[in-house]
């Protein structure tokens, strides 16, 4: 194929630069018409640089270059509009639009509470706030946004879905249970979301209610990951480890490499005196993942009635380290250090032990792997 000579490609490009340097207003307009977007940002960019204080300008170019899908240079036109002229209607918003469009959330909130500052109406800057703070995983305030907007449109699953799992993390549980309610009535066969009413349900207190909604998950969806480990951890919980175990069972033929189902598999073993069964069950565990608490506990303990102080030791201190408020790892630290004859240190484990109470188990929720992440956002927020 022929190429044309570059004198001749020159040539064809400068009536078009040319135009764009002598078009005005007017004839990006008639460009949008025709929905010839990148012509039109050309023309504007030509009226911004003729005059770099017509904010304007720079407006109509950054809605054109996010027509094209250029958020990042549409989200630099729209922060020099905005800094010409901080008033200009509706440029908050499309910033912050472009910012989420991006997945920049922290920088697409505070657009958009800029946008909401100017309108305190303005339904489409209320719900992209609010998503833009699930995406930043500050679940309260999401919810907060987001329940108006859920409201004012019931058929739109993804936002009740986005409403629900906020309303989940942020504690807000009432919430969360109705908004998944209202899910499973749209879709009764979705088995991810009779995972999430489950875990809405047992953070209510309501267990036996959480069981159903995971065993009927795990008809849906047999194969579902995390649902059989859920549902073990439900009936580990209620103290139903035979069922428990078959559960984690069923996880671990699914994902053979599943850290969680590994180490509460190993505490059954553990609990039902057969530390032998336990001790390769929790090693495996924390090989795959390393902040296991359970699973150092009970590798301390195995460790210490072996007599082997020297693994027994590590493994202790590591789960007091995870979580220092649980008396159970100052316990076993206390009487691996009476039997080391450390007594000042026997001493102080055992009293830590005793001035600590046993909380409760953690709702199964807070147990699902990826898990602790939304936690602890959820928690520094």
């Amino acid at each position: 194929m022929n190429r044309a000579p570059k004198p001749v490609l020159a040539a064809l490009l400068l009536p078009v630069l040319a135009f764009a340097q002598t078009s005005g207003p007017s004839d990006a307009l008639a460009l949008e018409k025709q929905q010839k977007w990148a012509e039109a940002a050309e023309v504007w960019k030509a009226v911004a640089a003729r005059n770099p204080s017509d904010a304007a300008a720079f407006a109509s170019l950054g809605v054109d270059l996010s027509r094209q899908q250029k958020y990042d240079e549409a989200a630099s036109v729209y922060r020099k509009a905005l800094h010409l002229d901080p008033k200009l209607p509706g440029i908050a918003l499309n910033l912050g639009l472009a910012e989420f469009k991006q997945g920049h959330f922290p920088a697409a909130s505070a657009a958009l509470r800029s946008a909401l500052a100017a309108d305190s109406s303005n339904a489409q800057a209320r719900t992209l706030l609010g998503m833009s703070y699930y995406g930043e995983r500050k679940f309260a305030l999401a919810a907060q946004y987001l329940e108006p907007a859920a409201k004012a449109d019931p058929a739109n699953a993804e936002l009740h879905q986005m409403l629900a799992q906020s309303c989940l993390w942020a504690k807000k549980l009432d919430c969360a249970r109705e908004e998944f309610r209202l899910l499973l009535q749209q879709s009764p066969d979705s088995a991810p979301t009779h995972v999430l009413m489950g875990e809405a349900l047992d953070g209510l207190g309501q267990t036996p209610e959480a069981i159903a909604e995971f065993e009927a998950a795990a008809k849906i969806s047999p194969k579902e990951p995390n649902v059989h480990f859920g549902l073990g951890y439900l009936h580990w919980k209620s103290q139903q480890y035979e069922e428990a175990k078959k559960e984690f069972e069923q996880e671990l033929a699914i994902d053979p490499r599943h850290a969680q189902a590994l180490a509460y598999l190993g505490d059954i073993a553990w609990k039902n005196a057969n530390p032998e069964a336990a001790l390769p069950l929790l090693q495996r565990a924390i090989k795959e993942k390393k902040d296991l608490r359970i699973a150092y506990v009970d590798l301390g303990a195995i460790y210490l009635g072996q007599k082997s102080y020297k693994d027994a030791e590590p493994a202790l201190v590591q789960a007091a380290k995870l979580d220092p408020t649980q008396p159970d790892a100052h316990y076993q630290l206390g009487r691996l250090y009476q039997a080391m004859g450390r007594k000042a240190d026997a001493d102080r484990e055992l009293q830590k032990a005793r001035e600590l109470q046993p909380r409760a188990e953690d709702g199964v929720a807070g147990k699902m792997p990826g898990a602790s992440n939304a936690k602890s956002d959820e928690r520094n927020r």
